[in-house]
């Protein structure tokens, strides 16, 4: 059967021909299959390409003698929480991560301009979160380090382009996390006999909303979408719903901010403590120091569903924003 290839396909090839650089010929032959039609006649052409690609990305790390590093994706945990922002090539994590934090990753509109994570911190009131750009999500190849990272992280910000096709995105996307023994929390009873599988809280961010042109897109997209994946619809470009980012990713990671009191002295303010919903005075106090849970008689509390300065016991369950004042 015949490929029926167009002429751009041959430049490219061309190019490979010329070029020296792991990077430069990765960058070309990504462009290669995304302009080879996808027919019968071209299966076998995309397969061995694809299988070209891989060896390419794999053959650094097999050179004998090489000095063993530590894996990029070992990242340590920073701040109240870490997400890692993960996605297609080309849907834009890169540019939301630098516009949601101070890191300051490369932005390319070529695919794959992304090759090791990148932390950075988003300021979310008086706290800070860690939000980790990654290397796009490519069926090919992937660095097994990426879903060692994601087995320890928080959340998942799952980053898909509205203008070019969200929906093949986000289930192309969710069969990679399967694969990998990945799923999302709201979905863990489909999984009760399937061993080892790690549950995290997923948002789906929606990219590319630039202009009102696309809003018929978000429609589409909220009225097609299954599962129900919760999901924001932003723009990095123009800073379309950026703001509510910081509060969904608070939500979604159920903490609270607890803040300390020393008996005759304001509060601080400066530095929560931060809990999980549901935690308790003592635990609190835990944090604080270990041999002030043990000392502890008493707190005062200021905060929600309270009087101010109430009297509680250390298994009083806290609230976001309350102040507390451990009495021993």
């Amino acid at each position: 059967m015949p490929t029926n290839l167009p002429p751009e396909y041959f430049k490219l090839e061309k190019q490979l021909r010329d070029v020296q650089t792991t990077s430069e010929k990765l960058e070309i032959m990504d462009e290669m299959m995304s302009v080879i039609p996808k027919h019968k006649g071209t299966d076998k052409l995309r397969a061995d390409l694809r299988k070209r690609i891989s060896k390419l990305k794999t053959a650094p790390q097999s050179k004998k003698g090489a000095a063993r590093k530590e894996s990029a994706f070992n990242i340590s945990k920073e701040g109240a929480g870490q997400v890692v922002v993960a996605g297609p090539p080309n849907v834009g994590k890169s540019s939301l991560v630098d516009a949601l934090t101070n890191a300051s990753p490369e932005i390319s509109p070529s695919p794959h301009s992304t090759w090791n994570p990148l932390p950075g911190m988003m300021q979310v009131n008086d706290i800070q979160i860690q939000l980790i750009d990654t290397p796009p999500l490519n069926p090919d190849y992937i660095d097994k380090g990426l879903f060692d990272l994601l087995r320890r992280a928080d959340m998942v910000l799952l980053v898909v382009d509205i203008q070019s096709d969200p929906f093949q995105q986000l289930e192309e996307s969710a069969d990679i996390f399967r694969n990998n023994r990945i799923a999302p929390e709201r979905l863990k009873h489909l999984y009760e006999n399937e061993p080892k599988m790690r549950f995290l809280p997923f948002h789906v961010i929606a990219n590319k909303t630039d202009s009102t042109e696309f809003d018929e897109n978000i429609e589409i997209f909220d009225e097609l979408l299954e599962d129900n994946w919760p999901y924001l619809a932003v723009s990095a470009q123009t800073g379309r719903n950026l703001d509510r980012i910081g509060d969904i990713v608070f939500q979604r990671l159920e903490i609270i901010r607890v803040y300390s009191k020393t008996p005759g002295k304001p509060a601080d303010m400066t530095a929560p403590f931060i809990l999980k919903k549901g935690q308790t005075v003592e635990v609190f106090a835990a944090n604080v120091h270990k041999e002030l849970a043990t000392k502890m008689k008493t707190a005062r509390i200021w905060g929600q569903g309270v009087y101010d300065g109430q009297m509680v016991q250390r298994d009083h369950t806290l609230s976001d924003g309350d102040i507390v004042e451990v009495n021993i």
